[in-house]
């Protein structure tokens, strides 16, 4: 079996979006940045609502219920109210090429 998992192609989540998967019975967002994709719990820390439905500004992901802010690279909060840190996960691929893989390396955490 293979470590990892396929979750589509750089065109399916365009620039400054975040898409929601479910893998393993976990919900984990991927968002596409300018900087590259990043995947994280898709999970807000203080309010347990899915962050893939916030706004994308730059590197952060903003909760759309109270307004925290995740740094996508690292699953840290940077604006109250959250103050716990989400998982990270690698992901893989190149965002240069429309066709590019998006490749998710399970049961890993950054």
């Amino acid at each position: 079996m293979s470590d990892q998992l396929e979750l589509g192609i750089v065109s399916d989540i365009p620039l400054g979006t975040a898409r929601q998967f479910e893998i393993d019975d976990m919900l984990i967002a991927v968002v596409h940045t300018a900087e590259g994709m990043y995947a994280l719990e898709d999970r807000c820390s203080h309010a347990d609502v899915a962050l893939s439905e916030g706004e994308v500004e730059g590197c952060f992901l903003e909760c759309w219920l109270h307004g925290s802010a995740f740094d996508v690279r690292t699953g840290v909060p940077t604006s109250p109210p959250a103050i716990t840190p989400v998982k990270t996960f690698a992901i893989s691929t190149n965002i240069s090429d429309p066709n590019s893989p998006i490749l998710l390396t399970k049961g890993t955490t950054k």
